[in-house]
Protein backbone atom coordinates (compact mmCIF):
# COMPACT_ATOMS: atom_id res chain seq x y z
CA UNK A 1 0.00 0.00 0.00
CA UNK A 2 1.52 3.21 -0.90
CA UNK A 3 1.77 6.34 1.59
CA UNK A 4 0.62 9.54 0.59
CA UNK A 5 0.83 11.32 3.76
CA UNK A 6 4.51 11.29 3.77
CA UNK A 7 6.09 14.42 5.71
CA UNK A 8 8.16 16.31 3.96
CA UNK A 9 11.69 16.79 5.77
CA UNK A 10 12.91 19.82 3.81
CA UNK A 11 11.10 23.63 2.47
CA UNK A 12 9.30 23.05 -1.03
CA UNK A 13 11.47 26.47 -1.90
CA UNK A 14 15.01 24.41 -1.17
CA UNK A 15 14.59 21.07 -3.32
CA UNK A 16 15.61 20.70 -6.74
CA UNK A 17 12.78 19.29 -8.79
CA UNK A 18 12.92 16.20 -11.24
CA UNK A 19 11.23 15.90 -14.35
CA UNK A 20 11.73 13.44 -17.00
CA UNK A 21 15.01 12.53 -15.17
CA UNK A 22 15.76 15.89 -15.64
CA UNK A 23 16.90 18.22 -12.06
CA UNK A 24 16.15 21.90 -12.23
CA UNK A 25 18.25 23.30 -9.28
CA UNK A 26 17.05 26.33 -7.17
CA UNK A 27 17.44 29.56 -8.69
CA UNK A 28 19.21 31.00 -6.37
CA UNK A 29 22.09 28.06 -6.34
CA UNK A 30 22.55 28.64 -10.30
CA UNK A 31 22.95 32.14 -9.95
CA UNK A 32 25.90 31.86 -7.15
CA UNK A 33 28.00 28.98 -9.90
CA UNK A 34 27.62 31.35 -12.60
CA UNK A 35 28.87 34.16 -10.40
CA UNK A 36 31.60 32.13 -10.17
CA UNK A 37 32.61 31.01 -13.42
CA UNK A 38 32.09 35.01 -14.68
CA UNK A 39 34.77 35.98 -11.18
CA UNK A 40 36.75 33.31 -12.72
CA UNK A 41 36.98 34.13 -16.14
CA UNK A 42 37.64 37.86 -15.24
CA UNK A 43 40.96 36.64 -12.98
CA UNK A 44 42.21 34.36 -16.21
CA UNK A 45 41.48 37.11 -18.43
CA UNK A 46 43.76 39.70 -16.44
CA UNK A 47 46.31 37.28 -15.89
CA UNK A 48 46.81 37.04 -19.91
CA UNK A 49 46.55 40.85 -19.98
CA UNK A 50 49.26 41.31 -17.53
CA UNK A 51 51.48 38.12 -18.75
CA UNK A 52 51.04 39.77 -22.43
CA UNK A 53 52.19 43.47 -21.26
CA UNK A 54 55.36 41.31 -19.55
CA UNK A 55 58.57 42.25 -21.97
CA UNK A 56 58.86 38.08 -21.29
CA UNK A 57 55.69 37.02 -22.83
CA UNK A 58 55.59 40.14 -25.55
CA UNK A 59 58.60 40.12 -27.13
CA UNK A 60 59.43 37.46 -30.18
CA UNK A 61 62.87 36.20 -30.35
CA UNK A 62 65.55 37.22 -32.12
CA UNK A 63 66.27 34.59 -33.64
CA UNK A 64 62.35 34.66 -35.13
CA UNK A 65 62.40 38.46 -36.96
CA UNK A 66 64.94 39.66 -39.31
CA UNK A 67 66.90 42.97 -38.43
CA UNK A 68 69.21 45.13 -40.64
CA UNK A 69 72.63 44.18 -41.04
CA UNK A 70 72.20 41.04 -39.01
CA UNK A 71 72.38 37.77 -41.19
CA UNK A 72 70.83 34.89 -39.67
CA UNK A 73 72.24 31.53 -40.78
CA UNK A 74 70.86 27.84 -40.58
CA UNK A 75 73.52 25.33 -39.88
CA UNK A 76 72.78 22.01 -39.95
CA UNK A 77 74.90 19.42 -38.66
CA UNK A 78 76.70 22.19 -36.36
CA UNK A 79 77.27 20.41 -33.67
CA UNK A 80 79.77 18.15 -35.80
CA UNK A 81 82.79 18.04 -36.80
CA UNK A 82 83.55 20.42 -40.02
CA UNK A 83 79.71 22.00 -38.38
CA UNK A 84 81.01 23.00 -35.66
CA UNK A 85 84.40 24.65 -37.10
CA UNK A 86 81.65 26.57 -39.47
CA UNK A 87 79.62 27.94 -36.62
CA UNK A 88 82.62 29.44 -34.63
CA UNK A 89 84.03 31.31 -37.95
CA UNK A 90 80.31 32.32 -38.59
CA UNK A 91 79.72 33.78 -34.78
CA UNK A 92 83.84 35.28 -35.21
CA UNK A 93 82.34 36.96 -37.98
CA UNK A 94 79.21 38.41 -36.18
CA UNK A 95 76.30 36.17 -38.58
CA UNK A 96 73.68 35.19 -36.37
CA UNK A 97 73.34 31.39 -36.15
CA UNK A 98 70.83 28.59 -35.30
CA UNK A 99 72.16 25.25 -35.48
CA UNK A 100 69.63 21.99 -35.99
CA UNK A 101 71.57 18.49 -35.22
CA UNK A 102 69.86 15.38 -33.74
CA UNK A 103 73.40 14.09 -32.40
CA UNK A 104 73.48 10.77 -33.95
CA UNK A 105 76.98 12.52 -34.96
CA UNK A 106 77.88 15.44 -33.67
CA UNK A 107 78.61 16.51 -30.28
CA UNK A 108 76.67 18.43 -27.64
CA UNK A 109 79.98 19.18 -25.71
CA UNK A 110 81.05 21.16 -29.06
CA UNK A 111 77.77 23.19 -29.10
CA UNK A 112 78.21 24.31 -25.51
CA UNK A 113 81.34 25.47 -25.93
CA UNK A 114 80.16 27.78 -28.72
CA UNK A 115 77.63 28.87 -25.84
CA UNK A 116 80.41 29.79 -23.63
CA UNK A 117 82.06 31.90 -26.50
CA UNK A 118 79.12 33.50 -27.41
CA UNK A 119 76.82 34.02 -24.67
CA UNK A 120 75.20 37.39 -25.84
CA UNK A 121 71.26 36.90 -26.40
CA UNK A 122 70.27 36.39 -30.21
CA UNK A 123 73.95 35.07 -31.18
CA UNK A 124 73.38 31.74 -31.42
CA UNK A 125 70.71 28.69 -30.69
CA UNK A 126 70.59 24.83 -30.76
CA UNK A 127 67.59 22.92 -31.72
CA UNK A 128 67.84 19.60 -31.59
CA UNK A 129 65.70 18.20 -34.30
CA UNK A 130 66.19 15.35 -37.19
CA UNK A 131 66.21 16.67 -40.89
CA UNK A 132 64.15 13.29 -41.82
CA UNK A 133 60.89 14.80 -39.73
CA UNK A 134 59.41 17.17 -42.72
CA UNK A 135 57.13 18.54 -39.49
CA UNK A 136 59.68 19.30 -37.64
CA UNK A 137 61.56 20.95 -40.01
CA UNK A 138 58.92 23.35 -41.30
CA UNK A 139 58.00 24.03 -37.80
CA UNK A 140 61.73 25.05 -37.13
CA UNK A 141 61.77 27.09 -40.26
CA UNK A 142 58.24 28.38 -39.60
CA UNK A 143 59.57 29.98 -35.98
CA UNK A 144 62.93 31.13 -37.30
CA UNK A 145 63.57 33.84 -39.68
CA UNK A 146 66.80 32.33 -41.59
CA UNK A 147 69.01 34.57 -44.60
CA UNK A 148 70.63 31.37 -45.26
CA UNK A 149 71.53 27.74 -44.79
CA UNK A 150 74.56 26.28 -44.61
CA UNK A 151 73.94 22.45 -45.10
CA UNK A 152 76.91 20.14 -43.51
CA UNK A 153 74.33 17.37 -41.97
CA UNK A 154 75.20 13.79 -43.00
CA UNK A 155 76.56 10.33 -42.30
CA UNK A 156 80.13 10.46 -44.42
CA UNK A 157 82.18 7.27 -44.54
CA UNK A 158 82.61 5.66 -47.44
CA UNK A 159 82.86 2.25 -46.09
CA UNK A 160 79.99 2.19 -44.05
CA UNK A 161 78.09 3.88 -47.08
CA UNK A 162 78.61 -0.19 -48.64
CA UNK A 163 77.61 -1.63 -45.83
CA UNK A 164 74.37 0.27 -45.40
CA UNK A 165 73.87 2.33 -48.31
CA UNK A 166 69.83 3.26 -47.72
CA UNK A 167 70.81 4.47 -44.40
CA UNK A 168 73.01 7.17 -46.71
CA UNK A 169 70.15 7.43 -49.02
CA UNK A 170 67.87 8.63 -46.59
CA UNK A 171 70.03 10.65 -44.58
CA UNK A 172 71.74 11.97 -47.20
CA UNK A 173 69.24 12.88 -50.91
CA UNK A 174 66.04 11.91 -48.87
CA UNK A 175 67.07 14.84 -45.95
CA UNK A 176 68.34 17.38 -48.40
CA UNK A 177 64.65 17.04 -50.48
CA UNK A 178 62.75 17.89 -47.43
CA UNK A 179 65.43 20.67 -46.68
CA UNK A 180 65.15 22.55 -49.90
CA UNK A 181 61.35 21.90 -49.48
CA UNK A 182 61.11 23.61 -46.30
CA UNK A 183 63.20 26.46 -47.63
CA UNK A 184 61.11 27.20 -50.80
CA UNK A 185 57.97 27.67 -48.57
CA UNK A 186 59.26 29.67 -45.88
CA UNK A 187 61.68 31.36 -49.06
CA UNK A 188 64.71 31.14 -47.48
CA UNK A 189 66.52 32.01 -50.97
CA UNK A 190 70.48 31.05 -50.11
CA UNK A 191 72.31 27.58 -49.97
CA UNK A 192 75.93 26.58 -48.98
CA UNK A 193 75.96 22.64 -49.90
CA UNK A 194 78.48 20.63 -48.42
CA UNK A 195 79.47 18.07 -50.98
CA UNK A 196 82.49 16.00 -51.74
CA UNK A 197 84.78 14.95 -54.20
CA UNK A 198 83.34 11.35 -53.58
CA UNK A 199 80.93 12.26 -56.44
CA UNK A 200 83.67 12.17 -58.68
CA UNK A 201 84.30 8.73 -57.78
CA UNK A 202 87.68 7.89 -59.48
CA UNK A 203 89.00 9.92 -63.06
CA UNK A 204 90.79 9.24 -65.41
CA UNK A 205 92.67 12.15 -65.19
CA UNK A 206 94.29 13.77 -62.18
CA UNK A 207 93.90 16.88 -61.10
CA UNK A 208 90.11 17.10 -60.63
CA UNK A 209 88.06 20.07 -62.20
CA UNK A 210 85.25 21.29 -61.71
CA UNK A 211 84.46 19.52 -65.04
CA UNK A 212 86.06 16.39 -64.33
CA UNK A 213 82.33 13.53 -65.16
CA UNK A 214 80.78 12.70 -61.76
CA UNK A 215 80.67 8.81 -61.84
CA UNK A 216 80.52 7.51 -58.03
CA UNK A 217 81.79 4.47 -57.08
CA UNK A 218 80.02 4.30 -53.53
CA UNK A 219 76.62 4.95 -52.28
CA UNK A 220 78.15 7.40 -50.06
CA UNK A 221 79.37 9.50 -52.92
CA UNK A 222 75.91 8.58 -55.36
CA UNK A 223 73.99 10.15 -52.69
CA UNK A 224 75.77 13.39 -52.57
CA UNK A 225 75.44 13.37 -56.11
CA UNK A 226 71.69 12.87 -56.05
CA UNK A 227 71.27 15.49 -53.55
CA UNK A 228 73.31 17.74 -55.93
CA UNK A 229 70.99 17.13 -59.03
CA UNK A 230 67.78 18.18 -56.45
CA UNK A 231 69.13 21.06 -56.08
CA UNK A 232 70.50 22.32 -59.11
CA UNK A 233 67.32 20.71 -60.45
CA UNK A 234 65.24 23.31 -58.44
CA UNK A 235 67.02 26.11 -58.80
CA UNK A 236 66.27 25.98 -62.46
CA UNK A 237 63.06 27.36 -61.50
CA UNK A 238 64.02 29.94 -58.33
CA UNK A 239 65.91 32.39 -57.88
CA UNK A 240 67.80 30.69 -54.57
CA UNK A 241 71.61 31.62 -54.85
CA UNK A 242 73.50 28.31 -54.22
CA UNK A 243 77.14 27.20 -54.19
CA UNK A 244 78.11 23.18 -54.27
CA UNK A 245 81.21 23.22 -52.27
CA UNK A 246 83.05 19.38 -53.68
CA UNK A 247 85.65 18.97 -50.47
CA UNK A 248 88.33 16.41 -50.35
CA UNK A 249 90.13 14.81 -47.07
CA UNK A 250 89.35 17.20 -44.35
CA UNK A 251 92.35 17.24 -41.13
CA UNK A 252 93.41 19.65 -38.50
CA UNK A 253 91.36 21.23 -35.96
CA UNK A 254 90.66 25.36 -34.51
CA UNK A 255 94.15 26.52 -33.89
CA UNK A 256 92.98 28.54 -30.73
CA UNK A 257 92.04 25.11 -29.09
CA UNK A 258 88.32 25.57 -28.72
CA UNK A 259 86.78 22.82 -30.45
CA UNK A 260 88.15 19.41 -32.71
CA UNK A 261 87.04 16.16 -34.02
CA UNK A 262 85.68 13.75 -31.67
CA UNK A 263 83.86 10.67 -33.31
CA UNK A 264 81.58 8.33 -31.31
CA UNK A 265 84.11 5.24 -30.16
CA UNK A 266 81.60 2.91 -32.63
CA UNK A 267 82.43 4.71 -35.17
CA UNK A 268 86.30 5.07 -34.72
CA UNK A 269 87.00 2.08 -37.21
CA UNK A 270 85.22 3.98 -40.11
CA UNK A 271 86.49 7.19 -39.51
CA UNK A 272 88.99 9.60 -40.88
CA UNK A 273 92.66 8.73 -41.16
CA UNK A 274 93.54 11.42 -38.86
CA UNK A 275 91.25 9.83 -36.20
CA UNK A 276 92.82 6.64 -36.48
CA UNK A 277 96.41 7.88 -36.07
CA UNK A 278 95.34 9.58 -33.32
CA UNK A 279 93.89 6.55 -31.60
CA UNK A 280 96.96 4.86 -32.23
CA UNK A 281 99.36 6.98 -31.10
CA UNK A 282 97.06 7.36 -27.75
CA UNK A 283 97.07 3.40 -27.56
CA UNK A 284 93.12 3.41 -27.87
CA UNK A 285 93.80 1.13 -30.71
CA UNK A 286 97.12 -1.33 -30.63
CA UNK A 287 97.84 -0.19 -34.42
CA UNK A 288 97.11 1.81 -37.80
CA UNK A 289 95.63 0.03 -39.89
CA UNK A 290 96.14 0.82 -43.77
CA UNK A 291 93.55 -0.36 -46.19
CA UNK A 292 95.14 -1.35 -49.68
CA UNK A 293 98.63 -1.36 -50.54
CA UNK A 294 98.50 -2.53 -54.57
CA UNK A 295 96.82 0.76 -55.78
CA UNK A 296 98.41 2.46 -59.37
CA UNK A 297 100.59 4.93 -56.86
CA UNK A 298 104.23 5.71 -56.56
CA UNK A 299 103.98 4.13 -52.70
CA UNK A 300 101.07 1.93 -53.28
CA UNK A 301 99.06 3.07 -50.86
CA UNK A 302 95.67 5.75 -51.67
CA UNK A 303 97.00 9.24 -52.46
CA UNK A 304 94.41 12.59 -51.12
CA UNK A 305 93.68 15.68 -50.92
CA UNK A 306 94.23 16.99 -47.38
CA UNK A 307 92.29 20.11 -46.40
CA UNK A 308 92.70 22.05 -43.36
CA UNK A 309 89.30 22.23 -41.73
CA UNK A 310 89.98 26.01 -41.36
CA UNK A 311 90.48 26.61 -44.60
CA UNK A 312 87.76 24.55 -45.31
CA UNK A 313 85.21 26.82 -43.16
CA UNK A 314 86.96 29.99 -44.64
CA UNK A 315 85.62 28.86 -48.24
CA UNK A 316 82.41 28.54 -47.14
CA UNK A 317 82.52 31.60 -45.38
CA UNK A 318 83.30 33.05 -48.85
CA UNK A 319 80.75 31.43 -50.55
CA UNK A 320 77.92 32.95 -48.48
CA UNK A 321 79.04 36.15 -49.49
CA UNK A 322 79.62 35.87 -53.30
CA UNK A 323 76.14 33.70 -53.54
CA UNK A 324 74.14 35.04 -56.62
CA UNK A 325 70.23 34.85 -56.63
CA UNK A 326 69.04 32.86 -59.43
CA UNK A 327 73.13 31.24 -60.24
CA UNK A 328 74.70 28.16 -59.12
CA UNK A 329 78.11 27.94 -58.34
CA UNK A 330 80.26 24.54 -57.95
CA UNK A 331 83.50 24.26 -56.35
CA UNK A 332 86.81 22.23 -55.26
CA UNK A 333 88.23 22.68 -52.21
CA UNK A 334 91.12 21.35 -51.83
CA UNK A 335 95.11 22.63 -51.77
CA UNK A 336 95.83 20.84 -54.94
CA UNK A 337 98.16 18.81 -53.99
CA UNK A 338 98.34 14.88 -53.64
CA UNK A 339 99.66 12.87 -50.62
CA UNK A 340 99.88 9.44 -49.95
CA UNK A 341 98.37 7.38 -46.85
CA UNK A 342 102.48 6.37 -45.87
CA UNK A 343 103.19 9.70 -46.44
CA UNK A 344 100.16 10.67 -44.02
CA UNK A 345 101.34 8.08 -41.56
CA UNK A 346 105.03 9.11 -41.35
CA UNK A 347 103.40 13.10 -40.76
CA UNK A 348 101.43 12.05 -37.98
CA UNK A 349 104.33 9.91 -36.84
CA UNK A 350 106.06 13.58 -36.53
CA UNK A 351 102.92 15.90 -34.86
CA UNK A 352 102.43 12.70 -32.26
CA UNK A 353 106.10 11.84 -31.25
CA UNK A 354 105.01 8.58 -31.17
CA UNK A 355 106.24 5.43 -33.14
CA UNK A 356 102.66 4.27 -34.52
CA UNK A 357 102.71 0.59 -35.36
CA UNK A 358 100.77 0.46 -39.04
CA UNK A 359 99.35 -2.89 -39.97
CA UNK A 360 98.77 -3.18 -44.12
CA UNK A 361 95.43 -4.85 -45.04
CA UNK A 362 93.36 -5.83 -48.14
CA UNK A 363 91.57 -2.52 -49.87
CA UNK A 364 88.34 -1.42 -48.44
CA UNK A 365 85.29 -1.64 -50.76
CA UNK A 366 84.37 1.90 -52.46
CA UNK A 367 87.81 3.17 -52.30
CA UNK A 368 89.97 4.77 -55.40
CA UNK A 369 93.50 5.20 -55.84
CA UNK A 370 94.40 8.69 -56.53
CA UNK A 371 92.01 11.91 -55.87
CA UNK A 372 93.19 15.37 -55.82
CA UNK A 373 92.11 18.71 -56.73
CA UNK A 374 92.71 21.55 -59.27
CA UNK A 375 91.10 24.44 -56.91
CA UNK A 376 91.93 27.10 -60.04
CA UNK A 377 88.50 28.22 -60.21
CA UNK A 378 87.85 28.91 -56.37
CA UNK A 379 91.41 30.84 -56.51
CA UNK A 380 90.09 32.61 -59.53
CA UNK A 381 86.09 32.95 -58.42
CA UNK A 382 86.09 33.50 -54.79
CA UNK A 383 89.71 34.56 -53.82
CA UNK A 384 90.38 31.38 -51.79
CA UNK A 385 93.52 30.13 -51.32
CA UNK A 386 94.40 27.19 -48.70
CA UNK A 387 96.76 28.44 -46.23
CA UNK A 388 96.96 25.71 -43.95
CA UNK A 389 98.93 23.18 -46.12
CA UNK A 390 101.65 21.66 -44.13
CA UNK A 391 100.24 18.35 -43.15
CA UNK A 392 102.35 18.19 -39.92
CA UNK A 393 101.45 21.28 -38.79
CA UNK A 394 97.90 20.64 -39.36
CA UNK A 395 98.04 17.33 -37.34
CA UNK A 396 100.00 18.89 -34.50
CA UNK A 397 97.15 21.25 -34.24
CA UNK A 398 94.75 18.40 -34.14
CA UNK A 399 96.89 16.52 -32.05
CA UNK A 400 97.07 18.67 -29.08
CA UNK A 401 93.38 19.01 -28.62
CA UNK A 402 93.20 15.41 -28.63
CA UNK A 403 95.89 15.08 -26.10
CA UNK A 404 93.66 18.01 -23.97
CA UNK A 405 90.25 15.64 -24.54
CA UNK A 406 91.40 12.57 -23.44
CA UNK A 407 87.35 11.96 -23.29
CA UNK A 408 86.21 14.60 -26.23
CA UNK A 409 83.88 16.66 -25.11
CA UNK A 410 83.27 15.27 -22.05
CA UNK A 411 85.89 17.47 -20.44
CA UNK A 412 84.71 20.79 -21.41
Amino acid sequence: MLNFGRSRTQPRSNRSLSLGGMDYSDPKKKNNVVGKFILAATLTALCIIMLKQSPAFSAPSQFGVREPGVTHVLVTGGAGYIGSHATLRLLKDNYRVTIVDNLSRGNLGAVRVLQELFPEPGRLQFIYADLGDPKAVNKIFSENAFDAVMHFAAVAYVGESTVDPLKYYHNITSNTLTLIEAMAAHRVKKLIYSSTCATYGEPDKMPITEETPQVPINPYGKAKKMAEDIIKDFSKNSKMAVMILRYFNVIGSDPEGRLGEAPRPELREQGRISGACFDAARGIIPGLKVRGTDYATDDGTCVRDYIDVTDLVDAHVKALAKAKAGKVGIYNVGTGKGRSVKEFVEACKKATGVTIKVDYLDRRPGDYAKVFSDPTKINKELNWTAQYTDLEKSLKVAWRWQKSHLNGYENS
